[in-house]
């Protein structure tokens, strides 16, 4: 009796029918047998396998079926009857095995009991250019683990429906008569869920066990690649109908939620993305399957989706065809926005229609994504072609862009201008004007023309695709769209001349892409050009074309090399460091690149002030807007970045450079830090104490760089100084140079004794009756269905309520985002995206934090503070811990729940005098070396004679 059966399926596939099987002969498990199953090809795939079993007699046996099943499921159960192994596995055709599949998985059985080992799946993409491959749901099996129920591990049940990974007992399919349903497509679907559903006994190993060719381009497509036929839609909801009754019958109410948010995030939208190009009757008959249907899902599977995968299935079981198909644009180009948009009672919805429906206002309200806060140059907007027509040599197009919210206003100034650019980067682009641009009701019209045998020349061979996008100016501020065809019709090619003649191609074709642009691909049409055509693809295909290629590809690779992480650390090392250190230069750095800001700015800018005589070079991170004019600016981890570390007499930051570079000796590293603590931190933090001795050396040699570390109490002495193992003479008792505008400020009122509120109250549209209260949190990692920071109390409630008093401005953490909705324009204000956070502490009348160092800050100007800590216990206690009591220190009242936080509101004025003596020894506390001369004290330490 063999270990293991190996089924394998053939159907018409002659030539790969061979790979197949050898791929089971040279497994290293010898014990193996082979049981081809012909589906009564037409082919020769029944003598290719009679030969097989002919030249491997012990090893390899081959049957038919009398007539054609048209589908899996009957060969693999006739496959499944002929097996004499203990275990048996499926194969098809056209995919392998890995060389220790059977091994590998018969020994987890052995050693488990198990019913069925299930290993990993990689799926190879033979037809494209770099043979991409991708591993089948991977996090599944990062490690080996048995469950004795799939109950354990619903997302396996829910995820990893395929039946060829893996291996079953014999006696395990025959006790509990496993069969592949007849006569469906999605058969795997279903054996898989019955299966699981009666296994006992269940492993996961983390080898790749089987290679799944996918071949789009084949004249067969499998059923994967025929999404497009009523048929296979109507069979997988019948096979989905079957897997619910079976978790109904067993009561897995959990499992069938997980499995419903599975249907609405992946096969709802393998089949909604197909249907811009179908047409009216299969979409009509495709609404009414799938409303049937999608009743039986629960609501709540819709709050776990993406919004617009709950916007498209809302608007499909209305069968609202008119908002359907522009959303399903952006399902298939995610930052597109496809509609107009609409504002009802404060909230943006992404049309409208269905105010009166509770359920629908909830799944169209799109107000949290953020649309409506982004200007026209940031939006990606739908520009639906709705006319193409060519004549000869040149094409007319007529379109319409979506207008969101009206973001482009009557009366701009527009201009465009169509570019062809050819697909792979690099290559030329060619232009053509838009000749008109008008308002249209909720879009922008826009027509032109373009004449592309006369102006567009392409090479050929390497510029075969044409993109095609429409570059629109609004009053001086550009934003780009592409031309989403849908049903419009497109016409015939048109002649081309390519600059390698047209031997090479003839003809410009339009088509439409994977993602529903138009574009256009260089054909040939004539004889001549398609001899030459086949010459080039045979030599592209044959020895000059494999060593061109494996050249392009080196040099490839070899770019890829040098600009990789670890070559980049090298030319540091090995060449950076070895030029010499220019003298006068400071390299400058806030937030690990993202801001210009913070005690690095506040030290950059007093040196500036004194008029001193250096070279500044700033590192940034994304954008460098809003950074210094009047310094070099290099993004962090380029070539330049690294270079001017090498040679910088000083380095300026209050996080950390990268941790691999070393620190030359002639380079004095100035620490700002970012802010005193509260929360644990360094070696403090269990994480690093769990750390390997080789782990931590690693952190401490990167804590050593430190020439200098500013603290501004006794408290970062006894906190972060000690957390990061630093040594008494690295310690420089100034304060931070960003605090010194706060303590200027505050003495300023004290002499003075009234408060100027400055011009960021006018810029910001403050009203100067309105009190100042300044939100700002620490970070926390994103929740919520649209994956963003969520504000921890009702924004609205919080605007009507106190906003005919208040201003309130929301500062997130850098590293967190926040979404406001319309209806609270001017009474509460995103300031989040101003680099830097003291201009604002000046401005506030009050602080609202919970945990974040700003407080430190803050306290400086001996204004209230309110603390709205609505996670207290978990963020302390469960979290990385804190170095005191925030309830007992904390300088102003510390509230939990909303309502708590709406009465300390309230009683806001009366806390100036009620915690003026907790304020003072708060700062005594944690501000003692702040006294406004910082930046000052480094300069005439450090760079004094630096003076013109």
């Amino acid at each position: 009796m063999p270990d293991v059966s190996v089924v394998v399926i053939v159907y018409n596939d002659a030539d790969r029918l061979p790979t197949a099987v050898q791929s089971v002969l040279d497994q290293t498990l010898r014990d193996v047998e082979v049981v081809i199953v012909d589906d009564c090809s037409t082919d020769r795939s029944f003598e290719v396998a009679q030969r097989l079993a002919a030249d491997h007699p012990e090893r390899v046996r081959a049957f038919q079926l009398p007539e054609n099943s048209g589908g899996c499921g009957e060969p693999r159960n006739a496959g499944i009857q002929r097996t004499r192994g203990r275990y048996v596995m499926f194969l098809d055709s056209d995919d392998v095995l890995e060389v220790n599949a059977c091994r590998n998985m018969l020994e987890a059985a052995e050693k488990t009991g198990s019913d069925i080992v299930s290993g990993l799946c990689v799926r190879m993409h033979r037809d494209t250019r770099n043979q991409k491959r991708d591993e089948w749901y991977s996090w599944l099996y990062s490690t080996t683990r048995t469950v004795d129920s799939v109950t354990e591990l619903p997302d396996l049940f829910v995820w990893d429906t395929l039946s060829t990974n893996k291996c079953y007992r014999r006696d395990f399919l025959i006790e509990h008569n496993l069969r592949f349903a007849k006569g469906l497509f999605y058969e795997d679907l279903l054996f898989i869920a019955e299966a699981y559903l009666v296994a006992e006994r269940i492993t996961l190993i983390p080898n790749q066990v089987y290679f799944w060719n996918v071949h789009t381009q084949g004249a067969v497509k499998s059923v994967s690649n025929r999404r497009h036929e009523m048929t296979n839609y109507i069979h997988r909801l019948e096979v989905h109908k079957r897997i619910d009754a079976m978790l109904a019958e067993r009561g897995l109410t959990d499992i069938k939620r997980a499995k419903d948010v599975k249907f609405l995030k992946h096969d709802l939208v393998l089949h909604l993305r197909d249907l811009p190009f179908r047409d009216d009757s299969y979409r009509q008959e495709f609404s009414e399957r799938s409303r049937e249907y999608l009743e039986s899902i629960a609501p709540e599977a819709y709050e776990r989706v993406q919004p617009i995968q709950a916007i498209c299935t809302y608007l499909l079981q209305q069968g609202d065809w008119d908002h359907l198909i522009p959303a399903v644009d952006t399902l298939i180009n995610r930052d597109k926005i496809s509609s107009p948009l609409t504002e009802h009672d404060g909230r943006i919805y992404w049309c409208d229609g269905y105010f009166d429906d509770a359920f629908g206002r909830r799944m169209l309200d799109v107000t949290d994504i953020g649309y409506h806060e982004k200007p026209v140059n940031q939006l990606f907007l739908r520009n639906q072609l709705t006319r193409f027509s060519s004549s000869g040599r040149a094409v007319s197009l007529t379109g319409r862009i979506t207008n969101p919210l009206g973001v482009i206003p009557p009366g701009t100034r527009l201009k465009g201008q169509l570019e062809f650019s050819a697909r792979r980067r690099s290559l030329q682009s060619f232009h053509f004007p838009v000749h008109e641009l008008r308002h249209e009701g909720d879009a922008i019209h826009w027509e032109a023309a373009a004449d592309l045998t006369a102006k567009l020349r392409p090479l050929g061979i390497v510029d075969t695709i044409w993109d095609v996008r429409l570059r629109l100016d609004v009053d001086g501020v550009r934003t780009t769209t592409r031309l989403t065809v849908a049903d419009t019709g497109l016409s015939g090619p048109l002649p081309v001349r390519p600059r390698l003649t047209r031997m090479v191609a003839d003809h410009l074709e339009p088509h439409v892409s994977a993602k529903g642009h138009l574009a256009f691909r260089l054909v040939s049409e004539g004889q001549s050009a398609e001899r030459v055509q086949e010459l080039i693809t045979r030599g592209v295909r044959g020895k000059p074309g494999t060593l061109a290629k494996t050249g392009y590809r080196k040099a490839k690779a070899l770019r890829k090399k040098v600009t990789s992480g670890d070559n980049k650390l090298r030319a540091y090392h090995e060449v950076f460091c070895r030029l010499p250190v220019k003298k006068r230069t400071v390299v400058f750095e806030s937030h690990l690149g993202k801001q210009y800001s913070d005690s690095p700015r506040a030290l950059y800018e007093e040196m500036r002030r004194q008029g001193l005589d250096f070279e500044a070079i700033w590192s940034y991170a994304g954008s460098p807007k809003d950074f210094p004019k009047d310094a070099t600016l290099v993004k962090r981890w380029s070539l330049p970045y690294l270079k001017a570390l090498a040679q910088a007499e000083f380095w300026v930051d209050n996080q950390s450079y990268p941790l691999k570079l070393t620190k030359r000796p002639e380079t004095t590293y100035l620490q700002t830090w970012h802010g005193s603590a509260l929360k644990n931190m360094g070696f403090d933090l269990p994480a690093l104490k769990a750390q390997t001795r080789q782990q931590q050396a690693e952190q401490q040699r990167s804590l050593d760089r430190f020439d200098r570390f500013l603290v501004r109490s006794e408290h970062d002495v006894h906190t972060l100084a000690r957390a990061f193992r630093l040594k008494e003479k690295t310690l420089l008792r100034v304060g931070y140079p960003r605090n010194d505008a706060l303590v200027q400020a505050r003495q300023r009122e004290a002499e003075q004794g009234v408060r100027e509120r400055g011009p960021l109250a006018a810029e910001l549209g403050i009203p100067e009756d309105r009190t100042v209260l300044l939100y700002a949190p620490t970070f926390r990692k994103a929740g919520g269905r649209h994956g963003r920071f969520e504000l921890p109390f009702d924004v609205e409630r919080f605007a009507d309520q106190f906003g005919d008093r208040y201003v309130l401005l929301v500062r997130s953490h850098y590293l967190n985002h926040v979404v406001l909705p319309p209806t609270v324009q001017g009474r509460v204000i995103d300031v989040s995206a101003r680099h830097d956070v003291t201009p604002l502490l000046e401005l506030a009348d009050g602080l609202i934090t919970d945990y974040s160092s700003v407080m430190f800050d803050y306290a400086l100007l001996d204004r209230p503070l309110v603390f709205f800590t609505y996670d207290y216990d978990e963020y302390v206690h469960e979290g990385r811990g804190t170095y005191f009591d925030l309830l007992e220190h904390a300088p102003g009242p510390v509230v939990r729940t909303e309502e708590d936080f709406h009465e300390t509101i309230k009683s806001f004025e009366s806390q100036a005098l009620e915690y003026a003596q907790s304020r003072k020894e708060f700062v005594a506390r944690f501000g003692e070396y702040d006294r406004g001369d910082a930046a000052r004290s480094i300069v005439d330490q450090f760079f004094a004679q630096w003076s013109r």
